[in-house]
């Protein structure tokens, strides 16, 4: 199943990269004298959009291959973000302790306090919608899980002899982190983002849905699923595709996750 779901990861990748040669229209373009087009195997379809179009003359194929670059984009991104922000702020927490682990362990403690989704809804009302605001705000939402593994880890390694043996021939506490710490969690920190991913790609279809994602204009599977909604019985395809599209990538993206865990995680493969 792992390769499988690499395979149709890479698939989607190579197919929302060549979107301009696979699907040669402008996702923007509005074009009213082919609104509400069937796909190919439907009575009264154009050859010309294998997938139909939505109720505004645009490609469907081209609105799914232009979506799967920002979902990916941004799932990918915004989980750089609260990777880096959270790994940082753990190794802090964990080597040094005392009032800095304090300070940002209650950090934690109230960034969690919140629902997740209300947590980002609240920041985008304030920030605004818009791809750079949604990256961010994935990225403030999910900085903390980061924390809470890499603290604990480095509170562990902390005390393995090797570190304590660096310590007292005085190495400096960041060549200590980097040397030493660093590349024992590099595994841990890997299968938190791969999980990640796929709810980051989630959250921002659902921000989107909401209208609180992307421009209006700009190509997204959860504004295809809100469009497909409100036409759910004269045109259900503009639903079905991106929500068939979103559970396969989200899917295979969790496959590949547990794979990473069984195969980095020297517990799982015990």
């Amino acid at each position: 199943m792992a390769l499988l779901s690499l395979f149709l990861l890479g698939l989607l990748v190579i197919a929302s990269l060549a979107a301009p040669y696979i699907a040669p229209f402008d996702p923007e373009a509005v074009d009213l004298s082919n609104r509400a087009k069937p796909p190919f195997w439907a009575d009264g379809a154009d050859p010309n959009f294998i997938l139909g179009t939505d109720m505004l003359g645009r490609d469907v194929l081209a609105w799914l291959l232009y979506g799967g670059r920002i979902s990916l984009f941004v799932g990918f991104t915004s989980v750089a973000v609260a990777g880096l922000a959270g790994t940082m702020l753990g190794l802090l927490a964990g080597y040094y302790q005392g009032v800095v682990d304090n300070v940002i362990m209650r950090l934690v403690d109230i960034q969690l306090s919140f629902p997740v989704m209300l947590l980002a809804v609240s920041v985008l009302a304030v920030l605004g919608s818009g791809l750079t605001n949604i990256i961010l705000v994935l990225g403030i939402v999910g900085w903390a899980t980061y924390v809470r593994v890499v603290r604990a880890e480095t509170m562990t390694l902390r005390a393995q002899e090797f570190v304590e043996a660096a310590t007292a021939t005085g190495v400096r506490p960041y060549r200590i982190i980097l040397r030493h710490i660093v590349p024992n969690l590099v595994a841990s920190v890997i299968v938190i983002a791969s999980f990640s991913v796929g709810t980051n790609i989630l959250a921002e279809s659902a921000l989107s849905f909401l209208g609180l994602g992307t421009e209006p204009t700009v190509p997204s599977w959860g504004r295809m699923l809100a469009t497909g909604k409100e036409h759910l019985y004269r045109a259900p395809w503009l639903a079905i595709f991106p929500g068939l599209t979103l559970l396969l990538t989200v899917l295979s993206i969790n496959i590949v996750g547990d794979w990473l865990r069984d195969y980095l995680d020297p517990r799982m493969n015990s």
